[in-house]
């Protein structure tokens, strides 16, 4: 090869490395211009009802966030999966959210099952995820990088039990979902239950894909002395449950379900059973209700116009989970004045009275949720529609 040739190749080799180093600082000045937040939704599936309003909320907010100039200059995005409720499809997102997207944070999980198979990614990578599903385990024992914006099922049975112990109701029955939130609320009903004078004197389960409850039900209302039925459960075996209750004629034994139909397609899939029915919810679901002086009244209000006018859905709590996510994340990233996820865990464990739909949440090294019972609304189905229970009725 002539010498000409050969520095014709040197030249033409270094003019394609210093384009390959310039394309390489312009990608990263792009992507120093984006913040990466990762989320792993039920937006099909059994429990779509969670992860479709989720989905739906984060994606307003996001937009919202970003044209007001994002966060300290930086545009948020917003990379989602759908796991269908498929808790070892929800373990391969969260994989790949880490590996492959690189995100410095994530806000998701609809449900107890695929949250949980989660945590153990999130909590290896050290990058800050803020569940929106609902048991308790998920934040207890704290885990350092795990939160969640949801009431918990122990704080559901408490609620659910203080209206009892008002009502001077001293045994109740249970049917309870075998889904992993059926069974972990099941499972704090029975440990709660004696400080607050309840006896649980009859059991029964139902699976996620039965379609008829009445035999159980029956076994329920043949057992003697039973004074209210609480129904741990979530998606649409609960509904069933109310439907065949009131046709074996169970209506007069009040009936509790819990925050997991804490939206208007309970009522609709139901119907006239759900009259009279009681749960435990955020003040969301009532939020035109509440006085001018509540301190959630303008948040909740706000955002279910804001959900309703985009979507031309009824708002449900589920979204509203997620609006508080993503609120405490971009709060903390402001308070941090950074995307770094260990800074960015610190300032979420430092939420102090922040306003949310759920409640007013402050978190500490020992608390990850930062609600407590005073959180959750008691609501009755009256009319269609729901109404707040006044204290000591």
């Amino acid at each position: 090869m002539s010498r000409r040739m050969q520095v014709l190749r040197i030249v033409a080799a270094g003019t394609m490395a210093a384009a390959i180093s310039s394309f390489s600082a312009m990608t990263a000045a792009w992507a120093a211009d984006t913040i990466k937040i990762g989320s792993v939704l039920s937006m099909t599936g059994p429990a779509s009802f969670l992860g479709d309003p989720e989905d739906k909320t984060l994606k307003i907010y996001v937009d919202k966030i970003n044209a007001a100039g994002g966060v300290d200059g930086k545009k948020i995005e917003l990379v989602v999966y759908d796991d269908g409720g498929d808790a070892n499809k929800a373990r391969t997102f969260a994989t790949r959210l880490i590996e492959d997207d690189k995100v410095v944070a994530m806000v998701g999980g609809s449900t107890t099952g695929t949250t949980m198979a989660m945590i153990p990614v999130f909590e290896e990578a050290q990058i800050p995820f803020i569940s929106f599903a609902g048991a308790v385990e998920i934040i207890d024992p704290v885990r350092k990088f795990v939160f969640k914006t949801p009431h918990t099922d122990k704080m559901a049975c408490e609620k659910i039990f203080e209206n009892i112990k008002q009502r001077n109701f001293t045994k109740i029955a249970m049917i309870s979902g075998t889904d992993g939130f059926g069974a972990s609320m099941r499972a704090q009903c029975v440990k709660v239950a004696p400080a607050y004078g309840v006896q649980i004197v009859a059991e029964e389960t139902y699976g996620p894909r039965d379609s008829d409850m009445t035999a159980q039900l029956t076994k329920i209302k043949n057992t003697p002395g039973i004074q209210a039925v609480v129904n741990p459960g979530f998606g649409q075996g609960p509904a069933i449950v109310t439907r065949n209750y009131a046709q074996l004629g169970m209506s007069s034994t009040p009936l509790y379900q819990s925050h997991g139909v804490a939206s208007k397609s309970f009522i609709d899939l139901a119907g006239a059973a759900a009259e009279g029915v009681r749960l435990p919810a955020a003040a969301l679901l009532v939020g035109d209700k509440l006085p001018d002086n509540d301190p959630q009244k303008k948040v909740v209000v706000d955002y279910k116009t804001t959900y309703e006018t985009t979507t031309k859905q009824p708002v449900s709590t589920f979204g509203g989970h997620a609006y508080d996510g993503l609120s405490i994340l971009i709060a903390a990233m402001d308070r941090a004045n950074s995307s770094d996820p260990k800074k960015v865990r610190d300032e979420i464990e430092n939420t102090k009275e922040f306003v949310g739909t759920g409640g007013i949440v402050t978190m500490s090294p020992t608390d990850h949720l930062g609600l407590d019972l005073s959180a959750f609304r008691m609501l009755e189905v009256k009319g269609g529609d729901w109404v707040l229970v006044q204290p000591g009725s």
